[in-house]
């Protein structure tokens, strides 16, 4: 498997992870039972899995009244925006995606 197929699966699998762990959590919320804690939310969405984390937060109705989670979800994954590109069109470093 090359390089590009390896980083599209876990990046897949990450998102799916954070949309799954929104759920979870919200549904682990109104049985007041135990939560997954809020810096595995936000570990999931910094290692990649911003864009299910987001998706999940606003499907379940999850974390959409605290600011650092409708703000710090999309800072995360505009932050990932940035990086991608800098990587991609920096003419320092030599990365080909085909």
């Amino acid at each position: 498997m090359d390089t590009i197929l390896w980083i599209g699966s876990f990046v897949v699998a990450v998102n799916l992870l954070g949309f799954i762990i929104m759920g979870i959590d919200k549904a682990r919320a109104k049985k007041h039972s135990w939560r997954i804690s809020e810096f595995t939310l936000f570990f999931i969405a910094i290692i990649g899995g911003s864009i299910g984390s987001i998706i999940g937060m606003y499907t379940f109705r999850h974390k959409t009244r605290h600011k650092y989670f409708t703000w710090g979800m999309p800072a995360i994954l505009l932050l990932q925006i940035a990086l991608i590109l800098f990587l991609l069109y920096n003419p320092n470093f030599n990365i080909s995606v085909m």
